[in-house]
């Protein structure tokens, strides 16, 4: 037996009322679908190419396509939104950052340019900046991909999306810092934790105690490098990168509350 570590029975049976909610009508289900499933998380935690996974889950391709359906009809999003509406977790302290994913070179190629892919040029290569969002206890609410290069606050639109759950307090470091954040926090009447640039004229002191948390993301963002699909980016697609991303996601989700 190849494979290790695979979703337990529950966790099918979690994933498998999403999968029934966007599967087509007229689809016909693979003649195992437990395997389909297992399949995708064995490519994410160990990085392998799609033609090598092993035979026990069936023919790559099929497992390959199968994954393709389920991310442009953004299951895993759904999943995770799903998760973070339950309110299981505490989610009036929130956080924001990003990291930067270095594209290896079998992930070129692929129609639209770098931009479109989410792939950026600097000269280390050709990197992917992450941005990620989390609750107070350290879970993931929200991903987003940009071009490497782009500063944190460009990410800010794409994880601060209005139908999750909203802060009482949103904690970020200073690539955050700017007006028309701060602003956009306190629309929704939270109060933004963010340290004031050097330059400022006038400057706000940010409740450091707080602010030490935001350790919190930085731990987040390490075990999410535990899958190898996302610690380096060989998906030549952005939102077949974005769906293992997710995937990870989902995975720190279902061990939290497993123990």
């Amino acid at each position: 037996m190849l494979a290790r570590n695979l979703i337990s029975d529950d966790e099918r049976a979690f994933f498998e009322q999403f999968i029934q909610a966007v599967r087509h009508p007229n689809g016909r289900n693979p003649s195992d679908h437990r395997l389909v499933p297992d399949g995708v998380f064995w490519i994410a935690r160990t990085g392998a190419p799609w033609r090598d996974l092993p035979a026990e889950f069936g023919k790559w391709s099929s497992v390959y396509r199968q994954f393709r359906r389920w991310t442009l009809a953004e299951l895993w999003e759904d999943i995770l939104d799903a998760l973070n509406h339950a309110r299981i977790a505490r989610y009036k302290l929130q956080m924001a950052d990003s990291t930067v994913i270095r594209v290896h070179h079998h992930a070129a190629g692929a129609k639209g340019g770098l931009l479109t892919r989410g792939s950026g040029r600097s000269r280390g290569g050709f990197p992917t900046r992450i941005h990620l969002r989390i609750n107070g206890v350290g879970l993931p609410m929200r991903t987003g991909i940009t071009p490497g290069q782009d500063s944190d606050y460009t990410g800010y639109d794409l994880v601060m999306a209005d139908n999750l759950p909203q802060p009482a307090v949103l904690v970020a470091d200073r690539g955050y810092e700017s007006d028309k954040i701060r602003e956009d926090i306190e629309s929704h009447n939270a109060l933004p934790m963010i340290p004031m640039r050097k330059n400022r004229k006038v400057r706000k002191a940010a409740d450091m105690t707080i602010h030490t948390l935001r350790n919190m993301v930085e731990r987040c963002f390490n075990k999410l490098k535990n899958s190898r699909r996302l610690a380096t980016r060989h998906d030549k697609t952005a939102d077949s990168f974005l769906g293992f991303i997710d995937l990870a996601c989902i995975s720190l989700w279902l061990r939290h509350l497993s123990t």
